[in-house]
């Protein structure tokens, strides 16, 4: 059985990425000030089977991504395993594209007795314009510290 598979396989993502005008998006020429009190936790490249019919990124897989990022700055202030409670709300300013560089910025808001509140700012850089950013999404995610039985612990402060 001979099988001749052309060089470029059609997929839905190229298809429907080619397809539509690609608008311009506001980008700026430097991160904002709040990314100096945020810290660097993350950076990510989506790829082509992240992406939905229209050719842009799931804003789920982005959710997944800042709930990562979250993650690691609770991670660090608290010493140990956490698990996320909350999440306030996720407003994508801006669609994501295969190939965006996504860069995940976060800080501390709040650290009570068993939880602690991170904010995330997301920002992308096309691959080809890079130094250029583009604020895609923020949110304020609410995980509380567990022990090793999956139980609330203190937070040592």
């Amino acid at each position: 059985m001979n099988h001749e598979y052309p060089a470029v396989l059609p997929t839905m993502s190229t298809h429907a990425h080619n397809a539509r005008p690609s608008p311009k998006r506001p980008f700026l020429d430097r991160l904002p000030d709040s990314t100096e009190t945020h810290e660097l936790v993350l950076k990510v490249v989506p790829m082509p089977a992240d992406c939905n019919a229209n050719g842009d990124i799931f804003g789920g897989w982005v959710m997944a991504q800042v709930d990562v990022a979250g993650a690691i700055a609770a991670f660090r202030k608290t010493r140990g395993r956490t698990a996320t409670v909350a999440v306030k709300e996720f407003i994508f300013k801006q669609p994501v594209r295969v190939g965006d560089i996504l860069s995940f910025y976060a800080s501390v808001q709040r650290v009570g007795n068993t939880s602690i509140t991170i904010c995330v700012e997301v920002y992308a850089e096309t691959f080809n314009d890079q130094g250029r950013y583009l604020k895609v999404t923020d949110a304020v995610v609410t995980y509380v510290a567990i022990d090793e039985e999956g139980k609330p612990r203190t937070i040592q402060q």
